[in-house]
């Protein structure tokens, strides 16, 4: 299964920033994410995302 950028975006609505890429980890984990969406967290570049767009930019790259 793919996940596309559209489908993490939307299940990554609501998300306080910054937030780094465990916190999105565990957001995931918390919120049921299939195991393609999480394996695409786990392979973000940044450490720490200061805003939606700079996330929306690293997930660009992974979709």
């Amino acid at each position: 299964m793919t996940v596309t950028g559209v489908q993490l975006q939307e299940y990554l609505a609501g998300l306080d920033y910054p937030v780094s890429r465990e916190d999105l980890i565990r957001w995931g984990q918390e919120n049921g994410a299939s195991t393609a969406m999480l394996q695409m967290l786990q392979a973000l570049p940044a450490e720490q995302f200061d805003s939606p767009d700079e996330l929306s930019a690293a997930l660009s790259t992974r979709t």
